[in-house]
């Protein structure tokens, strides 16, 4: 089991919480608006509600807020992450879904951990999978794929550790340096759906041959 607090209260952040309350793990859930933030608890069940801006309480701590915010998040934070997992499931994509709002040679995530403080460890995962898909969980008997990077082994294991109680499949794809692959993956979605699919009710994973 782990202890997980999720800053924030979109779609994201209550499939998150829920699968993670079903997997056995200890929820906290953070945002601005404390009415909110009580009636997501609510909703749930068996979840806390914390202080935004207070340390989290979670050794895991899900920043589920659009890419644009937050990287402030953390720096408002600041101390209170210190020696935490920050789990990034953003995805810095640029309005006209032709690209990203972070440098060519970065990634979301290599710019949130650039905001957290030295010995918190970003670890990218969740963001190749849409949040209602996520919710439903594993389909046609097929557990879901959820593709990790990080630069801190023991933080991508526990992560991992944590991606298998929601029932879902994790995959290490190297350092964090390959978050920017994942995100592409993100913005494949997206063309995805505008062009082809026409909808969100699908997921990429892995199927090993042989």
């Amino acid at each position: 089991m782990s202890s997980i607090s999720i800053i924030g209260l979109g779609n994201m952040a209550r499939a998150l919480a829920g699968r993670a309350l079903a997997g056995g793990n200890a929820v906290e859930v953070i945002g601005r608006d404390q009415a909110k933030a009580k009636e997501l608890a609510a909703t749930l069940g068996g979840a806390s509600v914390g202080t935004a801006g207070a340390a989290p309480t979670g050794d895991i701590v899900i920043l589920a807020a659009p890419y644009a915010g937050a990287a402030a998040v953390v720096r408002e934070y600041g101390d209170a992450l210190r020696g935490k997992i920050i789990v990034d499931i953003t995805n810095p994509v640029a309005p006209d879904l032709q690209g990203f709002v972070v440098p060519d040679d970065s990634s979301g995530a290599q710019e949130i951990a650039k905001a957290a403080p030295d010995d918190a460890h970003v670890v990218k995962a969740f963001n190749t999978v849409f949040s209602h898909v996520l919710a439903a969980g594993p389909a046609e008997g097929r557990p879901l794929d959820v593709f990790i990077a990080g630069d801190d082994a023991q933080a991508k294991a526990r992560v991992s550790a944590f991606v298998e109680s929601l029932g879902l499949r994790p995959w290490d794809t190297g350092e964090l340096v390959m978050a920017r692959a994942l995100e592409n993956v993100g913005l494949l979605e997206l063309g995805l759906m505008n062009h082809s699919v026409k909808h969100t009710n699908f997921s990429l994973g892995i199927t090993l041959l042989g």
